[in-house]
């Protein structure tokens, strides 16, 4: 099918006002657009909090999500580890605070988003480190949050994508037991050959340019073999928590998320994989300008709901 009505008027505003690509500055100018730019307001939430979790390099800021406020005798809720996109090179727990608010209401759970530190000036294992860091602490630590730590999922958009799969091979690898992994339009190749890098490479947002320039910014050409840093590098895929993966019909990074969801899928994993026509790269974080948004929200929302056994009514 084709662009959605408001997705093709957004796109023709960027064109209008002649938007460089990212790739063609620095990560500096590149940070001060993304920051720049209009984000949508963010739903209420009974509680945020922000704290520091242990890390390799120091404290890992975060900032946690509480969706309802907890009584005496109340369960605690399951906790949901959110890492933002932005290429590993954009955005902080305030560029990214729309989306995890959106996750909690929707989810029921605690929401955990992690500031993790950014490449180039931190590349590759860096970023993972502290992804895996904070993860593995919420499974020890999670009741000082006032959530359940075995009950615990991972997700991410785009970079956080790869960061959310990432840690969900670590934590198999490690015998960390995590419940479910929400991978939305994921990065996880470095393989600029595929169909949709090719016919959506140019015009619709983000630009298989773009992605090159991601790449290596966040990981040395020597380390693209680690399936940490490149999921779709891992020779074997079984015994992987259950997943979610949400694509882009006009997305360059289309392909690679729904091949890794068919080797998911191959190796026994449970997974959904959902492809979103008529809309872009990034379309989950801009609701407000593109409807379809609000059919992925719902969608991810049931899913966390129904692996972390949260209610659904």
């Amino acid at each position: 099918m084709g662009l959605d009505r408001d997705t093709a008027e957004l796109l023709d505003t960027l064109r209008r006002l002649d938007v460089p690509p990212l790739s063609a500055g620095t990560p500096e100018l590149a940070r001060a657009d993304y920051d720049a730019a209009p984000k949508p307001p963010g739903d209420p939430v009974a509680l945020v909090v922000d704290a520091t979790v242990p890390g390799p390099a120091g404290d890992i800021p975060v900032r946690v999500y509480s969706p309802t406020v907890a009584t005496p005798g109340d369960t605690e809720p399951p906790v949901v580890v959110f890492f933002h996109g932005g290429g590993w090179v954009l955005s902080h727990l305030d560029g990214h605070d729309s989306l995890a608010r959106r996750l909690a209401v929707r989810s029921g759970a605690i929401v955990v988003s992690v500031g993790y530190r950014l490449a180039p000036e931190h590349p590759f294992p860096a970023p993972h480190d502290d992804c895996w860091a904070v993860t593995s602490w919420l499974a020890e630590h999670a009741g000082e949050f006032g959530g359940d730590g075995s009950r615990l999922a991972v997700a991410g958009d785009s970079a956080g994508g790869n960061l959310a799969a990432g840690v969900a091979l670590r934590a198999r690898d490690e015998g960390l037991d995590l419940s479910f992994q929400l991978l939305i339009y994921p990065a996880v190749d470095v393989d600029f050959t595929r169909a949709s890098m090719i016919d959506n490479g140019t015009g619709y947002f983000l630009t298989t340019d773009d992605m090159r320039w991601f790449w290596d910014q966040f990981v040395p050409a020597p380390l693209r073999n680690d399936p940490y840093a490149v999921p779709m590098m891992a020779d074997d895929l079984s015994d992987l928590a259950p997943a979610l993966i949400q694509t882009a019909e006009f997305d360059p990074l289309r392909d690679e998320g729904e091949a890794f969801g068919a080797r998911l899928r191959d190796a026994g994993v449970d997974v959904t994989v959902t492809r979103y026509d008529g809309v872009v790269h990034g379309f989950v974080s801009r609701w407000t300008q593109m409807a379809r948004a609000e059919l992925a929200h719902d969608e991810a929302g049931l899913a966390l709901r129904s692996a972390l056994g949260i209610s659904t009514t």
